[in-house]
């Protein structure tokens, strides 16, 4: 389907643009939110004509949308929610949560405009970024913790707040992980037929070898002081 975009749509076009869309995100998205219209030839001719009020329009809203995004930028929310030993939520954050926590700190934010892939399940420190404007996306911190004192020590560890134990068990996974990979090198090695580095003892006996083995000159001295 062919659609008139009315404002930059992310890897589709900037205001204005003709483009082929899939009909379901037309219909489904793009015609019913007002960011596209259909490429009839009545809509177009209204799209030129009313084309530079419409970029003004664009070009205001963007400038408020920079205004905020200067203050919001890089903003830090917390969020507090149960969560077990290993950092697991009893339950998620999502984008709602997210906006609401912004709204709270005094930034006005709809939930469409929270660009979160999946909900946030553990704690710690994510990175979020919102969509103030087709043109202006800012990044907030969502710090997700069990109490605000927790969320105060991950902000200033600047990672997620586990027990001992998890900590424990971090380390010796990561342990576990740097054996395998240098196992699995030295299989991919031996497959290859390429040959193991000398380690400092073989290169030590190779040298006393060497020196024990008698050269031709003196193999010629021996045997001539054998004929005397």
């Amino acid at each position: 389907m062919q659609v008139i975009l009315m404002e930059r749509i992310e890897k589709l076009g900037q205001m204005g643009d003709i483009v082929n869309v899939k009909p379901g995100f037309a219909r489904n998205f793009l015609l019913p939110k007002g960011k596209a219209l259909r490429a009839t030839e009545e809509n177009i001719k209204d799209f030129e004509t009313r084309k530079a009020q419409l970029e003004a329009q664009n070009l205001e809203l963007k400038s408020d949308a920079k205004a905020v995004g200067t203050k919001m930028n890089g903003a830090t929310v917390i969020l507090v929610r149960q969560a077990g030993e290993a950092g697991q939520l009893y339950g998620s954050v999502n984008a709602r949560d997210i906006a609401q926590a912004l709204n709270d700190t005094g930034f006005i934010v709809g939930r469409n405009q929270v660009r979160l892939d999946q909900p946030i399940k553990t704690l710690g420190l994510h990175n979020v970024s919102l969509t103030l404007h087709p043109e202006v996306s800012v990044n907030v911190t969502a710090n997700v913790a069990r109490s605000e004192d927790e969320a105060q020590i991950q902000t200033e560890t600047g990672r997620a707040l586990l027990s001992q134990a998890e900590e424990e068990a971090l380390a010796e996974a990561a342990e576990v992980a740097a054996d395998v990979a240098v196992a699995e090198q030295a299989e991919t090695m031996f497959e290859e037929g390429a040959a193991p580095e000398a380690t400092p003892d073989d290169s030590a006996d190779d040298a006393a070898q060497a020196d024990d083995t008698p050269t031709d000159e003196t193999a010629d001295g021996d045997e001539a002081a054998k004929a005397e």
